[in-house]
């Protein structure tokens, strides 16, 4: 990674994960110089990730703590719900939870890999139900990124048929691992009794080696640089032999991380630098009003320093990039940058979770069998009741997926604790049975469900506090509506239901209050808004190609631009949306209708 290499660049990006890191590929393989700017340290997963190290090896047999909350082994090195010396705050009653993973690549080294496409219905929700907002543009729009997304960073999955639960193109997707024991039984039992579909998962894991040569001349028909850089990238790229947990990041490159799949051929062009430890206070703009530049602050000297560029791209997570936006005032912006609507912050949303684990006698005692397979689910269940939803029939307005595991993998901290309601006391001898009897018995079920956005969930600068850097922080408010709690409080019965139906037994709470049901806000780690696009500027901050409305060289292109927050994780959505706004800067830039 090469320090700053000049004094004006054509564009700045800031952050380096899936928004960024696309954001910087997608440019420098077309010519454009960028400079990009990422708060974390260096991090190169190749290097840092050790194979095979099992929980034994680790302190504490690998269990979290506040520093490092999933795990020792967690990918996370400088990062979390709560950063030292960068505090934040939640206004009475929002009790928010704000993940930031500084280090290089941010939250795609640790993610779940969990890549789903938003549908038709996704995109326009207000069209189906009257609630929330429309996307300034459709699924069909989206649509080819999606497939260059999922052929660039290798997706596995299948192409099913099912309603708002889109195909990929042929030749697409790679073939997914086969199921493990429990997701057999469970994929039986809802077809058979409860009519749930049980598919193969979608998830960012190679199972077999990248095509390099006919993937990067379908990704770049007319461009031989970004060809030679994007094969040479493929085929470093192994395909995943089982190792070791995705969440700690992949030395042989068989998982997405932008750090291994997305920087490499962008600074291999020779048209990217990037500058890690640089914590950006604000957007700068000039006499118009244009952005010409960022303010950071160097955390090696603490020295705040300034870069140019023609044109800025905010992609440092969607409640990171509002901040940044509401502290860029200026005699033009004073209220904060492009926020003349006065709808930066606003509108944030995450993620509906809920879950309900079980026990299950018929898959005891499993003789000893090879349980291999990707660290995440080999299958899932997108939802199924939207027809439901359509004639009212369900007292929520949206829907969920359902993400579940079990059985036979890599016990850890506190497997034996787990037991003590199944063995009765039993120790020595008969408690080594009895963990031989009960290994493998036990599943969980996760929800992971849409949220409907509403003016009560925003963040905003909190006037009393500023972080070690000087930078004033954010102060968050929330509220969930029924719509949420009730699909929280839908989904822990529906889990109930299908361990019944699997002969099992429930060992986790499940509430008739979804108050109770529901995750904390931010803890699913998938805050997306705040910086919403749109078709009406006194509606929006963006437009559908991520560019603000009052400042035509500044794009937001992380999760902060999303109008709804689908029950698809949003990872892959944040890719192929910041691939289609690239390719639009590309064309303004050439164009000179901006910077």
């Amino acid at each position: 990674m090469r320090r700053k290499a000049q004094d004006e660049y054509d564009v700045i990006v800031v952050g380096s994960g899936a928004a960024g890191g696309m954001c910087a590929y997608v440019l420098a393989c077309s010519g454009v110089k960028v400079l990009m700017l990422e708060a974390g340290r260096d991090y190169d997963p190749v290097t840092e990730t050790p194979m095979f190290q099992l929980p034994k090896d680790a302190p504490m047999r690998g269990a979290g703590t506040p520093e490092k909350p999933f795990g020792f082994y967690d990918a996370t090195v400088d990062g979390g719900w709560r950063v030292p010396g960068e505090p934040y705050s939640s206004a009475e009653g929002a009790d928010f939870m704000w993940w930031r993973a500084r280090m290089l690549g941010g939250r795609t080294n640790h993610w779940g890999r969990i890549s789903l496409r938003m549908g038709p219905y996704d995109y326009k929700p207000r069209s189906r139900d009257g609630l929330g907002f429309d996307w300034p543009m459709s699924y069909e729009d989206v649509a080819p990124y999606y497939d260059r997304t999922e052929m660039l960073i290798g997706v596995y999955g299948s192409n099913e048929g099912l309603e708002n639960t889109p195909d990929s193109s042929p030749g697409v997707l790679q073939p997914p691992p086969a199921p493990r024991a429990e997701e057999l039984l469970t994929q039986r039992v809802c077809g058979d009794e409860l009519d749930i579909p049980v598919i193969p998962a979608h998830l960012a894991i190679m199972t077999q080696r990248q095509d390099a040569d006919r993937l990067s001349r379908a990704l770049w028909p007319n461009n031989p640089l970004a060809q030679r850089v994007t094969a040479e990238s493929m085929r470093s790229r192994a395909a995943c032999f089982y190792a070791t947990p995705c969440g700690r990041g992949c030395s042989i490159k068989a998982n997405f991380q932008s750090p291994t799949v997305l920087l490499p051929p962008a600074i291999a062009t020779g048209n990217l630098d990037i500058l890690t430890d640089a914590m950006v206070r604000e957007v700068t703009v000039d006499s118009s009003g244009r952005a010409n530049g960022v303010h950071y602050v160097d955390k090696r000297t603490r020295v705040d320093e300034h870069v140019r560029a023609r044109v800025v791209i905010l992609a440092a997570s969607a409640c990171e990039s509002a901040r940044i936006l509401l502290n860029s005032k200026s005699s033009a912006f004073p209220d904060g940058l492009a926020n003349g609507s006065g709808l930066v912050g606003k509108y944030v949303m995450d993620t509906v979770g809920a879950g309900v684990g079980g026990q299950i006698p018929r898959l005891e005692n499993m003789p000893p069998h090879n349980a291999d397979g990707a660290s995440a689910m080999h299958l899932y269940m997108p939802w199924w009741l939207y027809q439901e939803q359509a004639r009212g029939q369900l007292d929520f307005a949206r829907g969920y997926h359902i993400e579940f595991g079990g059985g036979r993998k890599m016990p850890g901290f506190g497997f034996m604790g787990g037991l003590a309601p199944f063995t009765d006391g039993a120790y020595g001898q008969r408690f080594k049975e009895e963990c031989r009897r009960y290994y493998g018995s036990f599943i969980w079920f996760d929800g992971r469900g849409e949220m409907i956005p509403n003016e009560d969930c925003y963040c905003e600068i909190d006037p009393d506090a500023v972080d070690q850097w000087g930078i004033p922080t954010l102060r968050f408010h929330w509220k969930w509506s029924e719509h949420e709690l009730n699909q929280a409080r839908h989904m822990q019965r529906t889990f109930a239901s299908i361990i019944e139906a699997m002969g099992g037994n429930v060992t986790s709470a499940v509430h008739d209050d979804g108050a109770d049901a529901i995750a904390r806000p931010g803890q699913i780690i998938h805050e997306v808004g705040g910086v919403i696009m749109g078709d009406d500027p006194s509606r929006s901050v963006l437009n559908e190609f991520c560019q603000a409305w009052e400042v035509d060289n500044l794009f937001v292109t992380d999760g902060g631009c999303f109008v709804s927050n689908a029950d698809k994780n949003p990872t892959l959505s944040i890719m192929a949306i910041a691939w289609r706004a690239s390719d639009y800067i590309v064309e303004q830039l050439a164009s000179r209708s901006i910077g």
